[in-house]
């Protein structure tokens, strides 16, 4: 084939001239590959009524759970979740947050992923409660993400959405 210079005013005609394979940026196929980091899917799952929890020192699911089918094994889940009108009791102790991938705690095992304290006198706190972690889960299939809490003091009592003030949990799938 030979090689045409093109004038200032010329054109290709892409449609009939080109012809062979484009190169990804990532040395993929096309359509099929994808980029290291890209957020390939985001699911989520909302939490508008309030949840009690009282005298329990043992991780309690909250209603926040979602599902996720990673699309390859070497994909990266990002969790979020944001716990509104989070509330505690009692002086001296905390609510305890902690992400669940099916039944494995993600978090440390006493102290979650996050927790809401109370040092004030009378005891009564109410705040937000703001969680991330990034898993590894090295599945393609589906799993189930939930947030549970549990109090570190089984003597009090505390809420999450209190007064309805929704919390949500959040996954989002990187490609690795």
């Amino acid at each position: 084939m030979a090689i045409t210079r093109l004038g200032p005013n010329q054109s290709i005609n892409l449609a009939s001239n080109i012809t062979g394979t484009l190169p990804t940026g990532n040395g993929g196929t096309g359509a099929t590959s994808f980029s290291p980091g890209k957020v390939l899917q985001v699911v989520t799952d909302d939490l508008t009524s309030e949840f009690t929890l009282s005298s329990s020192q043992t991780f309690t699911a909250t209603g926040l759970t979602l599902n996720i089918t990673p699309s390859a094994t070497s994909s990266k889940i990002m969790l979020f979740a944001s716990l509104g009108g989070s509330y505690i009791n009692q002086s001296d102790n905390r609510v305890i947050a902690s992400f669940f991938r099916d039944s494995t705690n993600l978090g440390e095992p006493n102290k979650g992923n996050g927790n809401l304290g109370s040092h004030e006198s009378d005891g009564r706190v109410i705040g937000h409660m703001g969680l991330s972690y990034l898993d590894s889960p090295s599945s393609n299939s589906q799993i189930t993400y939930s947030v549970k809490v549990r109090l570190e003091d089984a003597s009090g009592a505390g809420q999450i959405s209190q007064n309805n003030v929704p919390s949500t949990i959040t996954a989002m799938e990187i490609g690795a």
